[in-house]
């Protein structure tokens, strides 16, 4: 319950603060949606990007076992959310978004506030949430936004919308620059962390304004079929794959609560930018982080009991 409580309080509340002020100024102002989507995806994203990747510290001892479960895990995912699209026979766009939103979580602004919380006093657990972040990142904004455009009616400018989205050079130089310790001059790191440090909010604001003139009380039945996938089929798997592999400790108990997390907010940033059913991602994000205090609990009672 104590958890449960600092769940709501300390990630949930804030969240929800910022998602609510962002419905209120867009019914009062009427915001240019396509304008907020591009400051996000072409100028705070690739910062938060860079900053992320440049200031973790991703050489743990333990960091080809965590890599290895990710790619099992999201790989099973993936495989899964496919499955299900053909079955169901969703078209190609609507198809995309349900596959992000089952696949793709909000590790970052969910995640670590969270782990930072239970792991308290295993600084391991959090290495461990920061490794998973990055990969969430890597695989956001590859894997997920190749769906999107591949879903676009212009597939033959597939490859030319890819590289043109900056996030991708972002995490290329991130990468670069923290494996060959290449130091940023302060004049230039000042403004990306200040920019970095802007996502989340625009990000949960533009949230916001997504779902300012949605109808809640009508949600597909789609939904239930996305929010059970996320919140409680991502969990089971992972509990198989770390049983299989035979972790234990803290790096199962880190990995199995990393996978509970609701659907990543940037599903909606990207299927509003590249207008693939924003409003079923905007209610999914929604819904997800809503529902998630009770199932991410139960994840954490289960992995504490069970490793």
């Amino acid at each position: 319950m104590t958890i449960f409580i600092h769940i709501v309080v300390d990630v949930i509340l804030p969240l929800f603060l910022l998602i609510g002020a962002g419905a209120y100024l867009h019914r009062l102002f009427h915001f240019d949606m396509n304008t907020l989507s591009k400051i996000t995806t072409y100028f705070l994203l690739p910062a938060v990007g860079f900053v992320n990747v440049y200031e973790s510290d991703i050489t743990s001892d333990v960091l080809l076992n965590i890599l290895f479960f990710l790619v099992l895990q999201n790989g099973t995912l993936i495989m899964l959310s496919a499955m299900m699209a053909r079955w169901l026979k969703l078209d190609r766009s609507l198809g995309a978004t349900f596959q992000n939103t089952i696949v793709l979580n909000n590790s970052g602004n969910f995640g670590i506030p969270v782990s930072q919380l239970i792991f308290r006093q295993e600084p391991l657990g959090l290495s461990i949430q920061i490794v998973v972040t990055i990969f969430q990142n890597f695989l956001t904004n590859t894997y997920g936004l190749f769906q999107f455009i591949s879903a676009s009616k212009h597939k033959g400018k597939m490859t030319r919308e890819f590289l043109k989205n900056p996030i991708i050079y972002a995490l290329i130089l991130g990468v670069m620059f923290r494996f060959a310790h290449i130091p940023i001059p302060s004049f230039i790191w000042q403004p990306l962390e200040r920019v970095a440090d802007a996502f989340l909010a625009i990000a949960l604001l533009t949230l916001g304004a997504q779902l300012a003139y949605m109808n809640m009380k009508r949600l597909p039945r789609l939904m239930f079929i996305t929010i059970g996938s996320r919140l409680i089929l991502s969990p089971l798997i992972a509990f198989l794959i770390v049983s299989l592999l035979h972790i234990k400790g803290t790096t199962a108990q880190a990995l199995l609560i990393a996978s509970a997390y609701p659907c990543s907010r940037n599903t909606a940033l990207y299927a509003l930018e590249y207008n693939h059913h924003p409003e079923y991602a905007a209610q999914a994000v929604f819904l997800s982080t809503l529902l998630s205090p009770l199932t991410v609990s139960g994840v954490i009672g289960l992995a504490r009991v069970c490793f």
